[in-house]
């Protein structure tokens, strides 16, 4: 089944096909104000809990909220710290408890208004309480628009372990304003490109063309390229979701590319140290020079992918001083890892990747460098 896309002037739809788990991305420009009307669609709806962070409250906590008012239902707002050290077992309590003080129940429907963490970490409020109420995404990062607001991964990081602790639950409908980007600090728009990148390398060598020949659009954030740019990152992801949702066949376990190695470099420089996007960067090279070793793919291909990187201001290597082994011992903890046995996502040409396991550690070890 192929994801469907429809263009207008002012904004794209992506519809992600799930049968009765199906919703659709509605992509457009300064349309974040019609929250109200869309939550309105879901019908049977007693209350509305906003679920966002620090900073994004303030940046636009009050549009939300306004536009939600305009229903006749019960509105609130729970705030979390902003950073990865919200997608925690004790965060995750403390909204649980104030759900329950808010009266929540199986008709309360959660917004996610935030970037990555606030999205797994809402989402998985959502799949929980209460054995499961209905979300919407509402994703402010790059990162988020591209990649973590659609398909219905949600959960929490344990100490050594990221993500270790989530399920599967679909959101009713994902909300991408592009005007968001202008107000993302440079470093956070740039960490978002990564996962954009990502998609060319996993499936669509047409799209990494597209990039590499327009990376002035990009940096300049573009807001009708950028439309196009996560539309077509949507319609990418909508496929494999479509195809492979609770990770079963293996199709899914693509869009993880680079992320064995992101993670690990993650839980061991600690949290917060690498945003995730810039991990994701080191990750692939790291797994592409690992598919070199393997003779898996040319030296020009991981060569384009450093290229690009590089020209969208993303890190491209490790300090020398961060110790590697902690990070193989910390990659057997992934969730791809079966029987002990590290699987990575390797490529074999720009636009198509594969699923590789029983690596030698000593490999993996040296594509850290």
């Amino acid at each position: 089944m192929k994801a469907e896309v429809a263009l207008t002037v002012e904004s794209t739809t992506v519809h992600v096909g799930l049968s009765e788990r199906s919703y659709d991305i509605h992509i457009g420009l300064n349309n974040l104000s019609t929250i109200g009307e869309l939550a309105g669609e879901l019908g049977d709806i007693s209350h509305v809990v906003v679920i966002t962070d620090s900073n994004v409250r303030d940046l636009y906590g009050e549009t939300v909220l306004k536009s939600l008012s305009q229903n006749d239902f019960q509105v609130d707002i729970m705030t979390v710290p902003a950073g990865e050290s919200s997608k925690s077992v004790s965060i995750l309590e403390e909204l649980w408890q104030q759900m329950l003080s808010l009266g929540a129940d199986r008709k309360t429907v959660i917004v996610a208004l935030g970037g990555g963490v606030v999205g797994d970490l809402a989402g998985f409020v959502a799949a929980s309480y209460g054995r499961g109420v209905r979300f919407i995404q509402i994703p402010t990062t790059l990162l988020a628009t591209v990649d973590s607001s659609v398909g219905g991964k949600v959960g929490i990081n344990l100490p050594g372990a990221k993500n270790m602790v989530g399920a599967f639950w679909q959101p009713q409908a994902v909300l991408i304003d592009v005007a968001v980007l202008e107000s993302l600090p440079a470093r956070d728009y740039h960490a978002g490109l990564a996962e954009v990148v990502k998609y060319g390398v996993i499936q669509d060598e047409d799209f990494f063309n597209q990039l590499e020949n327009n990376v002035g659009l990009i940096l300049e954030r573009d807001a009708e390229f950028m439309r196009d740019v996560i539309a077509r990152c949507c319609e990418l992801k909508a496929y494999v979701v479509e195809n492979d949702e609770r990770e079963t066949s293996g199709l899914r376990a693509i869009l993880n590319y680079g992320h064995t190695f992101c993670h690990a470099i993650e839980a061991c420089a600690g949290y917060g140290t690498y945003m995730h996007g810039e991990a994701v960067a080191i990750g692939m090279l790291c797994a592409s020079r690992l598919a070199e070793a393997l003779g898996r793919i040319t030296s020009e291909d991981t060569a384009r992918q450093h290229n690009l990187l590089v020209q969208l201001n993303l890190p491209i290597a490790l300090p020398q001083d961060l110790k590697r082994e902690p990070m193989v011992e910390a990659m057997k903890r992934d969730k791809k890892t079966e029987h002990g046995k590290i699987r990575f996502i390797l490529p074999t040409r720009i636009g198509h990747v594969e699923l590789v396991d029983d690596v030698d550690e000593a490999l993996a070890l040296a594509a850290f460098n």
